[in-house]
């Protein structure tokens, strides 16, 4: 048994939570939000962003930072995206040698292009920072249904250790070593999410999906790979199964913001129908920056960007998506003469 706290009791922290508790380990949740802890305290249940997920009655839930931190093997970060260098600064006064980081939100930082592995790793140089990444929606992994994820570190013995603690009959965890790879898969699959989206809220169909989706993978490997990732990780479960699941749950706040956007609202109106952090508007710029700084073309992201940032109209992005100038789909084809 080990003892682990969740930092972020949103609704993917309290389903790890659950799961972690599950599992055996002594569990502490943290928020800074006081209103927050009281509802766990009292109704050990997340009310508002997990219903019906019920949490055990010797779970700890605190906003001492400081108690949540000392003495614990690892700490899970699950706050959003936007939050991690923030709540990372904050955890430097605590963090102890070695002590393991796991980081579990999805995102790139738009002032830095940095990812959220590597803001962390600046913010407490202390720590062992891995990720933990793939196809879960809280909602399902909550309630224990089967999933499978990727555990990303630079050292195999963090990897395998984080693979034992989370691993169990319905969660099932694999390890690798491509925590680029994982984090840029789990980035900006949000964004393609966002286009799959508003082609719904358009009214397109199945096939108009299914094009964005594969066209955007490819758009994400290759960036990836510019950037010294690894192809098979963009064909994999942090790649194209973490994208298939965004881009077609009504679970995916991506999904359902870019639903919302292609009925006509505009991007500040979805995010606050939507109530969560819609993580793929925050990475849709940088990813635009990473673009910019390694030579990449991404058309899909691009117009994503337009339709949310320059107020262009999304039955004109896709248009403009269908009528680039003619490509060839696999590079270095061998034509018969």
């Amino acid at each position: 048994m080990s003892k682990v706290s969740v930092i972020g009791a949103g609704s993917w922290g309290t389903a790890l939570a659950v799961l972690l508790h599950k599992n055996g380990h002594e569990v502490t949740v943290w928020s800074k939000f006081q209103e927050e802890i009281d509802m766990l305290r009292e109704k050990h249940e997340h009310v508002d962003k997990l219903p019906g997920v019920i949490l055990p009655e010797n779970m700890e839930f605190t906003t001492d930072l400081q108690r949540a931190v000392e003495g614990r093997e690892v700490l899970v970060l699950a706050v959003p995206s936007p939050f991690t260098r923030g709540t990372s600064k904050m955890l430097k006064e605590f963090v102890k040698e070695d002590q393991v980081i796991v980081n579990v939100a999805k995102g790139v930082e738009e002032s830095t292009l940095m990812t959220l592995s590597e803001i962390i790793e600046e913010e407490v140089p202390k720590a062992q920072v891995a990720v933990l990444s793939g196809p879960s929606h809280a909602e399902e992994v909550g309630r224990g249904i089967p999933t499978a994820i990727v555990v990303g570190a630079k050292k195999r013995k963090t990897a395998e250790m984080l693979q034992n603690m989370f691993m169990n009959d319905v969660f099932r965890v694999y390890t690798s070593s491509d925590v680029l790879g994982i984090e840029l898969g789990g980035a900006l699959k949000n964004v393609v999410a966002l286009a799959a989206g508003i082609a719904d809220g358009l009214g397109y169909g199945d096939n108009s999906k299914a094009a964005l989706i594969t066209r955007g993978s490819m758009e994400i490997a290759r960036l990836g790979m510019a950037m010294g990732a690894k192809f098979e990780t963009f064909c994999g479960l942090t790649g194209i199964g973490d994208l298939i699941v965004t881009c077609a749950s009504m679970h995916s706040r991506n999904r359902r913001a870019g639903i919302l956007i292609g009925q006509g609202k505009t991007m500040e109106e979805a995010m606050a129908e939507v109530k969560m952090v819609v993580e793929g508007v925050y990475s849709a710029k940088a990813a635009m920056g990473l673009a910019a700084k390694y030579n990449v073309q991404l058309p899909v992201i691009e117009q994503v960007n337009k339709v949310l940032f320059e107020n262009k109209p999304a039955s004109e992005a896709v248009k403009d998506l269908m009528l680039r100038d003619k490509k060839i789909e696999v590079i270095d084809a061998q034509w018969e003469e």
